[in-house]
C-alpha cells in the first residue's frame, strides 16, 4: 500500500481555482491508481477524479467535467488536481486515496464497504472551501 499525503487546500472565492497535490511514498506509482474524493458535510463521499497507474489514462465525475484536471508528477510520486472555475458546492473535504492495478484504466467507485471498493488507502483530507 501507498502512504498519501494531500496538501494545498484553503479558502478560495467562487471562479477562482485551487491546485491540490497528493504526495505517495512506499511505492512509483507506475502500478497505482491514484483517485481523489471529496466529502461535505451531510453528504456521502463522491468520487472526483482518478488517474491510472499504466499508462496515465484519467477518468472525471460528472460535476467536475471541464473544470478541473488531473495529472501526475512520476519522478515527484506526486499526483496534482488542478480546479478551476470553483463553486461553492466544491466545498468539501478532498481525499486522495489509491490501489494497485496492471489496467490501463480507473474507477472511482466509492463504498463504506471496503470489500466494494477497489481504494485500500488514504490520505488524511484536505479541507477547500469555497465562499465570497
Amino acid at each position: 500500500q501507498l502512504q498519501l499525503v494531500e496538501s494545498g487546500g484553503g479558502l478560495v472565492q467562487p471562479g477562482g481555482s485551487l491546485r491540490l497535490s497528493c504526495a505517495a511514498s512506499g511505492f512509483g506509482l507506475d502500478y497505482y491508481v491514484i483517485g481523489w474524493f471529496r466529502q461535505a458535510p451531510g453528504k456521502e463521499r463522491e468520487g472526483v477524479s482518478c488517474i491510472s497507474g499504466q499508462g496515465g489514462n484519467t477518468n472525471y465525475g460528472d460535476s467536475v467535467k471541464g473544470r478541473f484536471t488531473i495529472s501526475r508528477d512520476i519522478a515527484k510520486n506526486t499526483v496534482y488536481l488542478q480546479m478551476n472555475s470553483l463553486k461553492p458546492e466544491d466545498t468539501a473535504v478532498y481525499y486522495c486515496a489509491s490501489y494497485w492495478s496492471f489496467k490501463t484504466e480507473c474507477n472511482l467507485r466509492y463504498s463504506d464497504d471496503p470489500l466494494k471498493t477497489d481504494y485500500d488507502s488514504w490520505g488524511q483530507g484536505t479541507q477547500v472551501t469555497v465562499s465570497s
